[in-house]
């Protein structure tokens, strides 16, 4: 008689469980897991990677090794930086993001205390940290959207990005009610004039800490694919001297904003509202980014870097 399909998948739910318990918590190898509960080795190794997949492991390294790396002190001192942390070079640029929003991801925490207000930009760096976040609750702090919210393809969008963190801090969740982006300034005027939105845009003002990354302003960036710019807008910013876009504004290789009429049509934080702050975390890596991170730093935006070792390399040889 076939067993009870809910009892199945009971039964495969209790060993997936008890497999990673053996191995992370026990010590046990693989062939003694499998001997131990009655199944192959290639059926553990399978349980141990869906018990990482649906999260019920976590494997993280501490923060403190990769800001105490002879490369990080050398990134910190060149720069004025406060503190930074650089992981390895991945094998493609994908693996190296992914490696940089994990660091990243364990790091924020350790920036935060009560009473924050941690403002949060977008894109797909900064969308992957807020994935890649462990549940970690931190009293009484605030994430705040930093930029308005925009219809994506790329799955990415601003209020995902905060609203992920205030989720795995059990933060309370200040989102921007509001496009990022209008076709009328006057329009724009009229909505930051809106009570709600002008309390939400007081909140991005008043934040004392603020994640973000740096984009690049080639033609593959996401404001390009988001379509917040076209790609004659982007060579028009361009032949201005653009080095990088922050949260949607664009500034050139000294770090100095380039006000343009877009700039009176998006709704969110400015470049000089990104300055002064306690803590604003820098989450950026590869070759193309270098010229970005350079001009943000110029800004005198970022305190806090997590980068790699490849462009760590590259900054310190400017």
């Amino acid at each position: 008689m076939p067993r009870d399909p809910i009892q199945q998948r009971q039964q495969i739910e209790d060993q997936i469980i008890e497999a990673a318990w053996a191995y992370y918590h026990d010590d046990l190898n693989q062939s003694e897991i499998a001997e131990k509960l009655g199944l192959s080795r290639a059926t553990v190794v399978n349980y141990l990677g869906e018990a990482r997949r649906r999260e019920y492991v976590r494997i993280s390294l501490s923060p403190d090794v990769f800001r105490e790396r002879q490369i990080s002190s050398e990134l910190r001192e060149k720069f004025g930086l406060k503190e930074c942390l650089v992981v390895p070079t991945g094998e493609t640029g994908d693996q190296t993001l992914s490696r940089v929003a994990r660091a990243a991801s364990d790091w924020l925490p350790q920036l935060l205390v009560r009473g924050d207000r941690l403002g949060v930009s977008w894109g797909e760096t900064i969308f992957k940290v807020s994935q890649y976040a462990e549940r970690r609750p931190i009293p009484e702090i605030e994430i705040v959207q930093l930029v308005g919210s925009m219809t994506t393809p790329l799955g990415f969008a601003a209020e995902t990005c905060s609203a992920n963190l205030a989720q795995k801090f059990d933060a309370t969740c200040i989102n921007l009610h509001a496009p990022l982006l209008v076709e009328q300034p006057g329009l724009a005027e009229m909505l930051r004039a809106e009570p709600v939105i002008a309390r939400q845009l007081d909140a991005v003002r008043t934040c004392n800490k603020v994640l973000f990354a740096a984009g690049s302003c080639e033609p593959d960036s996401h404001v390009v694919r988001c379509g917040l710019v076209s790609l004659d807008l982007l060579e028009a910013y361009k032949a201005r001297g653009a080095q990088a876009v922050i949260s949607g504004r664009f500034i050139d290789a000294e770090g100095n904003a380039i006000l343009g009429e877009m700039d009176n049509r998006i709704i969110g934080a400015d470049i000089a509202q990104m300055k002064g702050k306690d803590v604003a975390l820098l989450v950026s890596a590869g070759l193309d980014r270098v010229d970005p991170i350079l001009a943000t730093m110029r800004a005198g935006i970022t305190t806090h870097l997590a980068t790699c070792s490849a462009t760590t390399a590259a900054l310190l040889n400017t």
